[in-house]
């Protein structure tokens, strides 16, 4: 008797650094667009933001592939208890920046799991400490420049020259920081039933 067909897997996310790093773990994925609202909860903090995001996402998809198992991803910078998003223009990631350099921001990512059809949901956070240095405003504007990060939480885009921002990066699931903490992930998937490296 042949064992029954792998759940089909789905990326709920439009972020192309999530597709990227999901690439990494070699398995057939589809990608779909959640469509969720990420407006800030009023109160609502980084962490809470995060893990309601990744969870909403994952559950907006899951709710039109019930079969599936569907991954939700986000990332909010936390400064000092302050949400920082994609700054989306120039300006907002030049005054991002200017606040959170000399400073410690604490990004949240979170990665939720979610099957309908196996009454599976899942959701963890990987918090990731980052010391930016204290940057003159001619390093904040040339980085600006040649990265163009108006997409990424807190305009830090590490896996390119954003790295050269930075003092220190604390972390257990190291990519956390670009934005889909593959550690979490590889677990969340296993948890639901996809097998990543064969069975024994």
């Amino acid at each position: 008797m042949s064992a029954p067909a792998p759940r089909p897997l789905i990326l709920g996310s439009t972020s192309a650094y999530r597709r990227e790093l999901l690439q990494r773990l070699r398995l057939p994925f589809e990608v779909v667009s959640p469509e969720v609202d990420e407006t800030p909860l009023p109160g609502e903090n980084p962490r809470d933001l995060a893990l309601r995001l990744a969870l909403a996402k994952a559950r907006a998809v899951a709710a039109r592939q019930p079969s599936a198992v569907v991954i939700g991803s986000d990332q909010v910078a936390d400064l000092g208890g302050e949400p920082l998003g994609k700054p989306g223009t120039h300006e907002r990631a030049v005054a991002q920046l200017r606040r959170m350099r000399g400073r410690t921001v604490i990004f949240q990512t979170a990665v939720a799991v979610v099957c309908v059809e196996t009454d599976f949901e899942q959701v963890e956070l990987a918090p990731v400490r980052v010391r930016f240095r204290e940057l003159t405003d001619a390093e904040i504007e040339n980085y600006l420049r040649a990265e163009t990060p108006y997409d990424c939480a807190g305009s830090a885009k590490s896996e390119g020259l954003g790295i050269a921002l930075l003092d220190t990066i604390e972390s257990d699931d190291p990519t956390a920081l670009v934005g889909l903490p593959l550690i979490r992930t590889a677990r969340l998937l296993r948890a639901a039933g996809l097998s990543l490296l064969g069975t024994a």
